[in-house]
């Protein structure tokens, strides 16, 4: 039985990337340090205060609308890579006489 190893060394390397992106830390708004602050409006309330320091004060919500637009994109292309090399495989598959 021939294992096909390309297909094999891209799926690793995927799959190590997509591992290694797991550990990239997130950019969250706190304090660590015993010096740090934060920073309050003087209008701010308890009530801002509970809910934890905010990176941005906007009175809006999040707008996601770039972050779908671009995973939406990503998806797609990848979608056709996995066509392209479906089809390519085929298609020499074929030329080679194993259809």
């Amino acid at each position: 039985m021939a294992i096909a190893r390309r297909p094999l060394l891209t799926a690793i390397a995927a799959g190590t990337l997509l591992c290694a992106l797991w550990f990239v830390p997130s950019a969250n708004a706190t304090g660590d340090a015993a010096g740090d602050a934060p920073s309050r409006s003087a209008g701010a309330s308890t009530e801002d205060e509970a809910a934890g320091p905010a990176l941005v004060e906007t009175g809006t919500g999040v707008d996601t609308t770039a972050y779908l637009i671009g995973g939406t994109a990503f998806l797609g292309i990848g979608a056709g890579f996995v066509t392209y090399s479906t089809r390519r495989t085929t298609a020499l598959s074929s030329i080679a006489g194993r259809a």
